[in-house]
């Protein structure tokens, strides 16, 4: 598939996070929510996740990323950053699908907070005992 002058677009989600991605053959350049990628996300862990495919298929320079994220913690916004790039590329290059499915980077991530439950505190916790 050519890409030179499209757009290719991939969502990821995480717990409550939601990325829409865009990605654009380019000089490297990812912007997320109108600000640079290291402004947006501080913390290097969440860096070195949200950026893994790219990494881990050598195509880190190759294209330019624009992504708007909203909903969920920094760390979900990075996991859902992270699917989001990863179905744009398996789109941009079909021949990288293998690779990201065997890194379990196509997946969504099922884990969702539990629903408080009547009669407790939280999900699972209950009121303390209390003897008088």
């Amino acid at each position: 598939m050519d890409v030179d002058n499209t757009f290719i677009w991939g969502t990821g989600r995480r717990k409550t996070a939601v990325a829409r991605v865009r990605l654009s053959r380019g000089t490297g350049s990812i912007k997320v929510n109108n600000r640079a990628f290291e402004n947006y996300f501080t913390c290097e862990r969440d860096r070195v996740a949200a950026l893994a495919s790219l990494q881990m298929t050598k195509t880190l320079g190759k294209y330019d990323i624009l992504a708007n994220i909203h909903g969920g913690g920094v760390s979900s916004q990075a996991g859902a950053l992270l699917l989001g790039i990863s179905r744009a590329l398996k789109i941009a290059e079909p021949a990288l699908d293998p690779r990201l499915k065997k890194e379990k980077m196509l997946t969504r991530d099922p884990r969702m907070k539990e629903r408080k439950k009547y009669g407790l505190r939280g999900a699972r916790r209950g009121t303390q005992f209390s003897k008088r």
